[in-house]
């Protein structure tokens, strides 16, 4: 049997997914003659043993197409997984000795796995029991895996929300409203933060920076005194008021994550509260996560899943692929899921946006 590698694709969908996808087929088959098999619908492929033979044919035009190929899916913990009894019940099970059982069968000479914090954590928790013929490429809208400076769908996520800001900016001013965006970035300001500076946004609330809603008000009135009477405020749906909480749309369990939204509203109801402002508020939602990659997500995609197969090829499994000052490196996976990387509020971003006008509310 000819050398073969697998890949797959966990957790929720973005950009620059099929990139990665192609970069991995290309490179496998014309520089190492291996075979390769992508796994559907992440590690729910893997316990249910869906596989497709990808070939240069079969990723051919897939660079600038949005989504996974090969499907994907955020409730597929294997160590949590809810399996549906004959009797229809659901019950939660560990179904990890399975898949290693199925990864087993496949005689991969390694496994890629491209995805966030929660499948880079399962891929490692397979490495720590045995498994160790696993590689991770990064990849999330969040970017906020600590491994890696950027993340494959970051930046196309920051180019959608520049657009609508883009395009508030102008009905905002026509009918001199308050226009908030609500964006994406779970417990991470990375989103909100690179395009509100990106868009001229006048406030920007991000997770690791709890606002006293009283001064984002002051600044709106800052701004009205000068005669200017339209305002953009950029809220990330992990930004909470202080003393607040998370604005929880549906609680988390063992299965999958909390879901957030409602901070724009939040916002918005505090203001219409206080004031006789008038606030709209936009939620982006999935419109950041879907569509064709940008340019710097192609290339990234492409960098990072040549950069999977040579980790394979050198042997160096337990690592994933990432980028550190503009380099390509490999960093070991527990890099990936040891914490969460966040803005510092004292760092040069949040610096360069206070230096411009921006108000974070603390």
């Amino acid at each position: 049997m000819s050398t073969r590698i697998g890949i797959l694709t966990g957790g929720g969908d973005c950009p620059g997914l099929n990139g990665v996808i192609r970069a991995v087929t290309l490179h496998a088959r014309q520089t190492y003659g291996w075979e390769v098999v992508g796994i559907h619908n992440g590690f729910e492929g893997l316990y249910d043993e869906e596989y497709i033979e990808l070939t240069a044919h079969s990723v051919q035009h897939s660079l600038p197409r949005g989504g996974t190929m090969l499907g994907s899916s955020n409730r597929a913990n294997p160590f949590a997984y809810p399996v549906k009894l004959p009797d229809g019940r659901v019950e939660i099970h560990d179904v990890s000795a399975r898949c290693m059982s199925n990864l087993a069968r496949l005689d991969l000479h390694g496994l890629i796995v491209v995805g966030g914090d929660g499948s880079m954590s399962f891929a490692h928790k397979f490495i720590q029991r045995g498994a160790t013929r696993i590689v991770g490429v990064p990849k999330t809208i969040d970017n906020d895996l600590e491994a890696t400076d950027y993340t494959v769908g970051f930046q196309t996520a920051v180019e959608v929300v520049v657009d609508a800001i883009d395009r508030l900016h102008t009905t905002a001013e026509s009918h001199e409203r308050i226009m908030i965006v609500e964006v994406m970035g779970r417990y991470a300001g990375w989103i909100a933060l690179t395009s509100g500076l990106a868009g001229g946004a006048h406030v920007v609330l991000i997770p690791e920076i709890d606002y006293n809603a009283d001064r984002v008000i002051e600044a709106f009135h800052r701004r009205h005194g000068r005669g200017v009477s339209y305002s953009i405020a950029v809220v990330a749906e992990g930004a909470k008021p202080r003393g607040g909480a998370l604005s929880v749309v549906t609680a988390g369990d063992i299965t999958r994550q909390e879901k957030l939204g409602g901070s724009g509203m939040r916002l918005a109801e505090m203001i219409a509260e206080r004031t006789e402002y008038e606030v709209r508020t936009t939620v982006l939602g999935h419109i950041q996560r879907g569509g064709a990659p940008c340019a710097f997500d192609r290339e990234l995609a492409t960098r990072f899943g040549v950069k999977a197969v040579e980790l394979i090829a050198e042997g160096k499994f337990g690592h994933v692929a990432a980028v550190e000052n503009g380099h390509l490196v490999a960093k070991p996976m527990e890099k990936a899921v040891k914490k969460l990387k966040l803005v510092d509020p004292a760092g040069e971003l949040v610096r360069t946006a206070k230096g411009v006008g921006i108000e974070f509310g603390d």
